[in-house]
């Protein structure tokens, strides 16, 4: 049996259609997040982003994304040789930094489910900006 296509190929080389399936769906990068300036650890908050759906965790309008949130930043191989900014969970974090996929991620358990099974979908954890909520009073520390 062959090796996985995320194992054999390398970042830059996967098809649009491979890139995209690395995406877990868990929603934890679309958070707002503040950088330590002392240390450099990124701390999440549980304010997502506008265009996060809650109840899917995916984009409400993921082509056109980066036109409606300039901070939103579209992954790259170039975005991603410092991945620290992404939850310690992510395949694209992970594959970047020569760690393997969760045993939950998707391409391995067959299961787009498997995220929320296993806890790491953002999914009902989380609120909308629109809540007026301040970010910097509503810190978690769940996402790794």
């Amino acid at each position: 049996m062959s090796e996985p296509f995320w194992k054999t190929t390398p970042l830059a080389a996967l098809t649009a259609e491979q890139w995209e399936s690395l995406c877990d769906g868990c929603g934890k990068c679309c958070l707002e997040k503040f950088e330590d300036e002392d240390d450099g650890q990124i701390i999440y908050s549980r304010v997502a982003c506008a265009l996060l759906d809650l109840e899917t965790c995916r984009c409400r309008d993921y082509d056109q994304r980066t036109l409606k949130m300039p901070d939103c930043i579209t992954l790259t191989t170039e975005t991603l040789c410092k991945p620290a900014w992404l939850p310690e969970t992510c395949a694209y974090r992970l594959l970047t930094e020569g760690r393997p996929l969760p045993d939950w991620h998707p391409l391995l358990s067959g299961d787009p489910q498997s995220v929320m099974e296993s806890g790491q979908s953002v999914c009902g954890r989380v609120i909308g900006p629109e809540t007026g909520e301040n970010p910097l009073l509503n810190l978690i520390d769940w996402i790794r």
